[in-house]
């Protein structure tokens, strides 16, 4: 199944028998808190204006547990995770897409931890509320039945912090950061700046046209063989803190190339000073 879903073709879906779960991961990556404003809000957001059945979902308190050690957005507990997504009416066996203010990544965290989880039916609206176009709902919206998903997880595709660095050795680690992050010229969140020894730097905005719908997949697959891919090799993903670098792996995933992700990514790995940094253009 397509990774990503057009507005046309859901305002399609949604009309049908069995219209899909949607799902609102209204979420923006800020530093607004720390410097004193008001952080944004994605559930006020949902409230003032979502696609008609959509229910909302926190990325920070249902698609990640708590920030620590581990990274700023590790895995979720798996059994919170899915009574969450029952909550919500997501079955297995019914459709879902999930969709966020447009930029993709929060959207591409639920997309890729159903997934991880089992869902065999979950896409993402490409180019996000901003591209939808139709009737919007405000208030909140609960599902008129529970679902039944029972998320099961898997270690295929799924990077620790070993086995990230091993990966950039044998295979092909992408960094999805911004180019000046992977660089270590600025570092505006963790403690240090810089990138995995041996990853390659592949921002994940270099994934989307202007408006922020993917490029075409073949488009797609040309930039990432470019960058080392192949139809051989093991590709493996990091970002900050697992949400863009999940938004990468949706894009290998448009363009046919399966990939893992390093959910710990940078803020995992540079909070541990024993791990090697590496700076500057060059992977090594």
């Amino acid at each position: 199944m397509n990774a990503i879903i057009s507005a046309s073709e859901l305002a399609s879906d949604l009309t049908g028998e069995n219209p899909p779960v949607l799902l609102d991961i209204r979420w923006q990556l800020s530093t607004a808190k720390a410097a004193g404003a008001p952080a944004f809000d994605g559930r006020a957001e949902y409230e003032k204006g979502h696609i008609p059945g959509a229910v909302f979902v926190d990325l920070d308190a249902d698609l990640a547990g708590p920030a620590g050690s581990a990274g700023r957005h590790p895995l979720p507990d798996v059994e919170h995770f899915g009574a969450v997504m029952r909550a919500a009416g997501v079955s297995a066996d019914r459709d879902v897409i999930v969709y966020d203010g447009g930029q993709g990544w929060a959207a591409a965290r639920a997309w890729w931890l159903l997934r991880w989880t089992g869902h065999p039916s979950v896409r993402v609206l490409d180019g996000g509320l901003a591209a939808w176009g139709g009737r919007l709902e405000s208030g909140d919206e609960r599902p008129t039945a529970a679902g039944s998903f029972v998320p099961e997880t898997n270690t295929t595709d799924l990077l620790d912090a070993d086995a990230a660095a091993a990966l950039a050795r044998s295979g092909l680690l992408l960094d999805a950061r911004a180019a000046e992050r992977y660089r270590g010229d600025v570092e505006p969140i963790d403690r240090v700046g810089g990138h995995i020894p041996g990853a390659v730097s592949a921002p994940t905005t270099e994934n989307v046209t202007a408006d922020g719908t993917f490029k075409p997949p073949a488009d797609l697959a040309e930039r990432f063989n470019s960058l080392g891919a192949s139809e051989t090799s093991e590709v493996g993903v990091y970002c900050g803190s697992g949400v863009s670098g999940a938004h990468e792996v949706l894009a290998l995933a448009v363009a046919g190339i399966p990939a893992s992700l390093y959910v710990g990514s940078w803020s995992e790995w540079s909070s541990d000073e024993s791990r090697p940094v590496a700076k500057g253009p060059d992977p090594q």
